[in-house]
């Protein structure tokens, strides 16, 4: 909650490069919605990619490991699980399936954030609990050296921490002090600060990441790995957490190395969605099946000119042969000739 006070109390100047991310996020946030609308096979593929991708990179992040062969089984099926590793994974596993169907409606709260805990916990005693003893970042090196690389808020403050930081999100939201995608990389770094879990902080970041994003209206996670990336750049990630954390208990550290990180990570996700995209070839029959769907979805009449808008992907050659075939059947009749003529639904 350190880093909101900072921004409650007007110190939040953006930096330029924040400013630059803040204009690419903007723009493949539009290239977005018209990615969403002409692709739908490809997104499918897309979707169940990133799926396996990041149960399998947020939990290798944290020493989980299990077998590859093992990974579709245990991402798409319900199998037996072999060992605790199996069972943290499908553990994320469940925990991203309720952020994709369910995120418009889980609200960023206590309770969400408890329940995405014990999902990823499992069986672990403490499972969706706050820590009960105070813990500690330690970092081991090679040789067996250990330091204290940040000290967490205490047990016995952490559920007012977390209190705190919870309202001071909402607060932020709605009054707007700083441009929201800033405001979600503020909370990753605060919440990672107060390190409220005993076991599982990393992985509940990353899932609240995700959910953050959706409700901001930024839904690259559901079709590219945003874990994954993470885990690729994990060596800078830990550099600007630790660097952002300095000085985070009397609110004078600087947020900024970390704000960017996270920012660079959401770009990065949206230009490999758009490179992907390119490269999944489309499906045969999809078209055709994105023009029925349109129509569909059109009023009881409609003009060509109007599929032609819902379906820039399409050649108005396909669109023709799509109606023709469809009026065939008897389920649209034609009103009209040549530019003005409009086609009606039957019923059939």
């Amino acid at each position: 909650m350190m880093t909101f006070r900072q921004f409650a109390a007007g110190q939040a100047s953006v930096p330029t490069a924040v400013a630059w991310y803040l204009s690419d996020l903007g723009e493949a946030r539009g290239k977005q919605e018209l990615f969403t609308h002409q692709s739908p096979q490809k997104l499918k593929a897309l979707r169940e990619h990133a799926l396996i991708e990041s149960a399998v990179s947020s939990s290798r992040i944290e020493g989980v490991v299990v077998d590859e062969a093992r990974v579709g089984t245990l991402v798409f099926g319900t199998p037996l699980l072999r060992d605790r590793d199996e069972e943290e994974l499908s553990g994320y596993r469940d925990a991203l399936r309720l952020i994709h169907e369910q995120g418009a409606a889980l609200a960023i709260t206590e309770d969400t954030i408890l329940r995405l805990h014990a999902l990823v916990r499992g069986t672990i005693a403490d499972a969706g609990r706050y820590k009960e003893r105070d813990s500690d970042i330690i970092e081991t090196y090679p040789d067996g050296r250990r330091r204290v690389r940040f000290r967490t808020v205490p047990a016995a403050q952490t559920p007012g921490a977390m209190a705190e930081l919870l309202e001071m999100w909402r607060a932020c939201i709605e009054e707007r002090w700083v441009p929201p995608p800033v405001a979600l990389a503020a909370f990753g770094l605060d919440f990672l600060c107060i390190h409220p879990f005993r076991d599982g902080n990393g992985r509940v970041s990353r899932l609240l990441l995700v959910l953050q994003c959706y409700h901001l209206g930024y839904e690259v996670g559901r079709y590219i790995s945003l874990e994954r990336l993470i885990e690729h750049h994990k060596e800078r990630y830990y550099e600007t957490l630790e660097r952002s954390s300095v000085q985070w208990h009397d609110a004078k550290h600087d947020p900024w190395p970390y704000i960017n990180h996270v920012l660079y990570i959401l770009k990065a996700a949206y230009h490999e969605f758009e490179e992907r995209l390119g490269q999944i070839a489309t499906p045969r029959g999809a078209k055709t099946e994105m023009v029925i769907d349109a129509i569909h979805k059109a009023p009881n009449t409609f003009r060509i000119s109007e599929l032609q808008r819902a379906c820039p992907a399409v050649s108005i050659d396909l669109i023709r042969r799509t109606l023709r075939k469809l009026r065939q059947a008897g389920q649209l009749a034609c009103e009209g000739m040549g530019r003005g003529a409009r086609w009606r639904k039957t019923g059939r």
